[in-house]
């Protein structure tokens, strides 16, 4: 069982405490968090790709780079790398040469993005939402097949004739996981490609997505592959504390002002704390609490999906940096080491 963290890298206004956070002091905080995951013991930090000014984060590859020095053995993971509308050879060798300084610990999350800034800001057409990310990761799965490529071109890609492609990563080839938002047919691509399934759940019940792990069984299996050589992953929102109200007094004003704003674009109707509480019950979204109550809402998740690794995003929106940094603390020290071990004891118990 992997246990690992995610962000997109917040700037601007803390709604605690007034005080304005610049790109620079947030990613400078950003280097600070992913060293010290290392340093407990957590299994991987994600960074996601955004073009908008509420976020630092617009190169994952290169923040991940200025990390690596620092750690030595958590893998660096971007979550998610916008693939539709990037260049794949051009992905493939920032996260190859973050693999060469890391020594083999990177990671591509590809997506299709929760956000369309950079499809007009790279001269994309959003028409092509999907087109362009099934060409294109099908380019950065065979560009991570051997040093030579070729490629036919396509609707959105040239023709490449016989060039090679470098550096190479470390360990021949880098893991790639297709995010998906909880769609089937991006659970279908992801089965009939061989490739882990990293599923984002931010709102409802958790266990109503269920079905799509099952699914991706059900498709790997019809693809000819075996499932149980195919990894999982949730990723969630939510905080730890000391105590479940410090966890919710820290985690609630950041998320809830970025969620209301994400919301007045898109037509969400505001969220209140009533709302919030409920959804960090046992069976909702918000894996929010104290150091055991996050384990055992993970471990009673995992009865449900089974999943190889658990990732949860803690910074959204901006809060205090002390207080993130002792909530990756306990994360790293007291929740997955407990998580591990009875998995662990669930796995032999099984066998």
């Amino acid at each position: 069982m992997e246990i690992g963290l995610y962000t997109f890298g917040d700037v601007g206004t803390d709604p605690v405490t007034g005080d304005v956070v610049s790109p620079a002091q947030r990613l400078n905080n950003l280097i600070e968090e992913v060293e010290l995951a290392d340093q407990v013991g957590l299994d991987l930090f994600g960074l996601g790709e955004h073009h908008r000014p509420d976020y630092a984060v617009s190169a994952p590859a290169v923040a991940l780079a200025a990390a690596a020095p620092r750690t030595k053995n958590i893998k660096l993971s971007s979550a998610v790398s916008v693939l539709s509308s990037d260049d794949p050879i051009r992905v493939f060798q920032q996260f190859s040469t973050l693999d060469n300084i890391s020594n083999g610990r990177a990671e591509i999350m590809a997506g299709r993005g929760s956000f369309v800034e950079s499809f007009p800001l790279f001269g994309y057409d959003l028409g092509d939402y999907d087109t362009l990310f099934a060409e294109k990761l099908e380019m950065l799965i065979k560009l991570n097949e051997g040093e030579i490529f070729s490629w036919e071109g396509g609707q959105h890609t040239p023709r490449v004739s016989e060039r090679g492609v470098y550096p190479r990563p470390v360990n021949g080839k880098l893991p790639i996981w297709l995010a998906v938002g909880g769609t089937p047919q991006s659970v279908g691509r992801a089965a009939m490609l061989g490739l882990p399934l990293a599923l984002a759940i931010i709102g409802g019940e958790p266990a109503r997505f269920a079905p799509f792990f099952k699914l991706y069984c059900e498709a790997a299996e019809k693809f000819g592959r075996d499932p149980a050589t195919l990894k999982t992953s949730i990723n969630v929102h939510g905080f730890v504390g000391q105590t479940r109200k410090e966890a919710i007094d820290t985690f609630y004003p950041a998320q809830a002002e970025v969620m209301n704003r994400i919301g007045r674009e898109r037509g969400w109707p505001p969220t209140s704390r009533q709302q919030f509480e409920a959804a960090a019950g046992p069976r909702g979204a918000q894996f929010v609490g104290d150091a055991s109550e996050l384990t055992d809402k993970i471990l009673a998740h995992y009865e449900i999906f089974g999943f190889d690794r658990f990732v949860i995003q803690m910074a959204i929106g901006v809060m205090d940096h002390a207080k993130l940094l002792k909530a990756i603390e306990i994360l790293g020290t007291r929740v997955a080491p407990e998580v591990r071990k009875a998995v662990g004891e669930r796995r032999i118990a099984a066998a």
